[in-house]
């Protein structure tokens, strides 16, 4: 019987992990390559672009993979983010990326400043418990 070490395993799974990551970049990569040339050559409109955006969450929705079909002007809006790779706006680009940093950052100290609710486990309890030498019996300790 073979023996398989941890460490053996952790690296396979992160190699073939790498491998996939390469591999989605290089199909991202053809795709907007390919997108860009279309949209170039004008085989491609802005409303094609819109009314595949539209038409991939009504599938989407249809099976069951999202719950709701979003708003008429989020679906511009992804479209909006698809043409700007398409038509190469780097600036565009760089600008949505500084919006989106930006909610994000706003999200997270939004999510840091809300009152959180440690609960530590029994364990824990009972020793608290133990050195205050009150008897026994729950507390409630902030």
């Amino acid at each position: 019987m073979q023996q398989i070490s941890l460490d053996e395993i952790l690296s396979m799974l992160l190699s073939r992990v790498d491998s996939l990551s390469v591999g989605t970049e290089n199909i991202k990569s053809k795709v907007n390559i390919i997108g860009r040339a279309l949209y170039k050559k004008g085989l491609l409109s802005d409303q094609d672009i819109v009314d595949a955006v539209k038409d991939e969450h009504s599938l989407l929705l249809e099976l069951g993979a999202i719950k709701e079909m979003p708003q008429d002007d989020m679906l511009v809006a992804m479209a909006d983010s698809l043409l700007q790779w398409l038509k190469g706006d780097g600036e565009a680009i760089k600008k949505s990326m500084k919006v989106y940093e930006e909610k994000m950052r706003q999200a997270i100290a939004k999510e840091e400043s809300k009152p959180r609710i440690d609960v530590a486990p029994p364990s824990v309890l009972r020793q608290l418990d133990q050195l205050g030498g009150k008897g026994k019996g729950g507390k409630l300790i902030l």
